[in-house]
């Protein structure tokens, strides 16, 4: 039967795959960039060859001989921060055009980049090129020089940060239209005050997979993203009710058995709720906490910057590699209601704990809320050294803060505060005037400004865009 596979599809013509060892590109390459085109004197090897993290991919013939490569790896020195750069596209002249080759490796880099976790991946391409690589897709940013020859900088646009915010947020808008969740000055919070009262009510649900193939996670992650959402709103917790559908008993018991275990090292009671056997897993909890004077999701303006507070310590959750990052279940009691206090201690002008939409996302939601946009430093943003910086600026990270403040604003609520505060202030935090916030670390990386979406800035200066517009539709918090 496999014989009939080449008569149906044909024979491959090339196949792209990871160098298993360079000495044939770098050979092509030689001839066509030094002996062929004279862009280089001797040799076009430099520093980026040197480079542990370069992947060169090649394209080779079925009997194995070599048609072309491409290089690509993060564009700095140091920690990668998400910006990759591609080079040294080369198809050997006896095959060029023919076969599309050049194409075809610009489409496997793109897809590599991608899949190592780069939000931004630049390529330099002689001038005669450029229109091959826009009817690819790519952008055009401007005119550059290279060897001495015209060349252009061109730039993949990497939508992940727009879709996950698409897949998750968009339809809220339309879908709640008329309700009005939070209130006037809340719409938008993941928590609602109650009127006529110094309550904060917060509802989630989490997913039925979820619930399914994990139960006792996902009974912790139902304490932990509703005392997320009260703790955004620097609310104290006082009682959590839930909901949960099962299958049968015992699938019952490791749901509910999670969702104890982080009632108890929240330091939330279980107050009631309602449990069903019998039926497709569903969970559901509903925490209610107190607060005098909440901190909106919508308060920010223009001028104010942004902080991230996050645990980094942890690690991925299994089977969730990319997504779910678990540094809570690892924490004690004492250290996971420090972390919640935070918001609570410095009171900035507002704050958003770090939904599902991811770092990006959220910080999107909070700026759609204030009526302004945002700029975030990729660089300065806190993150754990296993994650990638598209991951950790899409997944979910346990706990993950986002405040903003006029600058020195909270130095100066806590030098109000007299010294009972300022005891607090956390000798690790790496920026001054924050309170401390236990093992979770903060940094300054960004500022609101005018308009909307928010955009990525890059140690170069370069601002890419990650989200257009507002995220969900919802409007400004007024």
């Amino acid at each position: 039967m496999t014989e009939l596979v080449p008569a149906l599809l044909g024979s491959p013509r090339f196949l792209i795959e990871p160098a298993r060892t360079r000495t044939d590109y770098y050979r092509l390459r030689r001839k066509v960039f030094v002996d062929e085109q004279k862009l280089f004197a001797t040799s076009d090897l430099d520093d980026r060859d040197d480079d542990s993290r370069t992947i060169v991919l090649e394209a080779r013939s079925p009997d194995g001989k070599l048609l072309g490569g491409v290089r690509l790896g993060p564009a700095t020195d140091g920690p990668d921060i998400g910006w990759w750069q591609g080079g040294r596209l080369v198809v050997d002249p006896a095959v060029r055009g023919a076969q599309r080759i050049g194409p075809a490796l610009i489409h496997a880099a793109c897809a590599a980049a991608e899949q190592a976790g780069a939000l931004r991946f630049d390529a330099t391409v002689q001038l005669r090129f450029r229109r091959m690589f826009e009817r690819l897709g790519w952008e055009a940013v401007r005119a550059v020089t290279v060897a001495g020859r015209p060349h252009h900088l061109m730039r993949w646009p990497i939508g992940r940060i727009a879709a996950l915010a698409a897949a998750t947020k968009h339809p809220l808008g339309g879908l709640l239209d008329g309700l009005a969740p939070g209130g006037a000055g809340f719409v938008g919070d993941d928590g609602a005050p109650v009127p006529g009262t110094d309550l904060i009510a917060a509802c989630d649900a989490i997913l039925p997979s979820m619930v399914e193939r994990d139960p006792d996670w996902a009974g912790w992650c139902a304490v932990l993203v509703n005392v997320n959402d009260l703790a955004a709103m620097g609310a104290t917790p006082v009682g959590l009710l839930n909901s949960v559908g099962a299958r049968d008993a015992g699938h019952a018991a490791r749901i509910l058995g999670g969702l104890k275990r982080a009632a108890d090292a929240y330091g939330i009671p279980v107050l009631g709720g309602h449990t069903q056997l019998g039926v497709p897993a569903a969970l559901s909890a509903t925490a209610l906490g107190r607060a005098a004077n909440p901190v909106p999701g919508g308060g920010g303006r223009p001028g104010h910057r942004v902080r991230l507070t996050a645990d980094l310590g942890g690690g991925w959750r299994p089977g969730y590699q990319g997504r779910q990052w678990d540094s809570t279940s690892r924490r004690t009691g004492a250290e996971l209601r420090q972390m919640q206090g935070y918001v609570a201690a410095t009171r900035p002008a507002a704050a958003k704990d770090v939904s599902m939409a991811g770092i990006v996302g959220t910080l999107g939601m909070l700026t759609e809320a204030s009526g302004c946009g945002a700029v975030l430093d990729v660089a300065a943003v806190p993150r754990p050294a296993a994650a990638t910086v598209g991951d950790w600026l899409t997944c979910f990270p346990g706990f993950a803060m986002l405040t903003t403040d006029a600058p020195g604003a909270a130095a100066n609520a806590r030098a109000s505060s007299g010294p009972a505060t300022a005891a607090a202030d956390s000798a690790a935090s790496t920026s001054p005037g924050a309170a401390s916030s236990g093992p979770a670390v903060g940094a300054n990386c960004g500022e609101l400004v005018a308009g909307a979406g928010v955009r990525l800035r890059w140690p170069d200066g370069e601002l890419t865009i990650a989200l257009t517009s507002g995220v969900t539709g919802m409007g400004t918090a007024a």
